[in-house]
This record gives structure tokens, C-alpha cells and sequence, in this order.
């Protein structure tokens, strides 16, 4: 990190402690989170997932592997007549989370 950028982050936070605006956030005092996973993915990607998790959005991926779970159950539970239906669905829910895990990687490279 350049040392004016350094510097100047050290000046906001130093600002913000003078101002009260580090005091009363939410987890203050309690340590961080236990997050073994964040060891092995880039801090950036780290940090939007985190953000993430916190409002509550799920990326697309995720949305899909739940999916298909629940696609696999209704499928192992249908009947003869259901298969076919439960089946085809399944197909289509593996081939979008296919498509979304490749994007996910394209994008990242």
C-alpha cells in the first residue's frame, strides 16, 4: 500500500475514533468470526460474500445448488408416472448451475 494512502487511512480512522463512530457497532468487543473457508478465496471476494450473507442475498449459485438438492429428493420420492417430469426438471436446474459455475470462473480469471 503506498504510504500516502497509508497515511491517509490512518487519518480517517484516528477522525473517526475522535468522533465516536467506531464505538457501538454491532459485534464490538466479541472477536471475529471463525471463517476457515476465507483463508483459501481473495479477501475482496471474502469481503462480498460477507456482505452478502449480511443482507441476506444469496448469489445465484448457491440458489441453484438448493435447487437441485430439493430436485434430487423430489425426484428419489416421485412416483413412476412423476419420474419423467422430476427427471427433466433436475436436468434443467444442473444445467443452469453448469452455466452459472462457469460464468462465476470465467469471470474471475
Amino acid at each position: 500500500m503506498p504510504r500516502n494512502f497509508r497515511q491517509l487511512t490512518e487519518a480517517q480512522i484516528k477522525k473517526a475514533e475522535a468522533e465516536g463512530k467506531l464505538s457501538g457497532l454491532a459485534g464490538e468487543g466479541e472477536p471475529l468470526p471463525y471463517r476457515p473457508g476465507d483463508a483459501y478465496i481473495d479477501p475482496g471476494d471474502a469481503v462480498g460474500h460477507r456482505i452478502m450473507a449480511e443482507a441476506g442475498a444469496l448469489p445465484e449459485e448457491i440458489t441453484l445448488k438448493k435447487q437441485v438438492a430439493a430436485a434430487k429428493d423430489a425426484y428419489a420420492t416421485a412416483s413412476e408416472a412423476d419420474r419423467k417430469a422430476a427427471m427433466a426438471r433436475l436436468a434443467d436446474l444442473e444445467l443452469k448451475l453448469a452455466i452459472a459455475q462457469e460464468a462465476r470462473r470465467k469471470f474471475l480469471k
